[in-house]
């Protein structure tokens, strides 16, 4: 999953991602995808808001 994050990007914002609390949430951590079997469900529609 390291490779990964050094190239996927959030489909809605372009921003990169990281990973927090076993999903990925993006640099501003406005949105967060989850990660099914290990395998990060980047759709747009999937986006989930973060309560900060």
């Amino acid at each position: 999953m390291d490779f990964l994050l050094e190239v996927a990007r959030c489909p809605r914002t372009g921003q990169k991602l990281r990973r927090q609390d076993g999903r990925l949430v993006t640099e501003d951590g406005a949105l967060a995808y989850r990660v099914e079997d290990g395998i990060p469900v980047l759709l747009a529609e999937e986006a989930m808001e973060v309560a900060r």
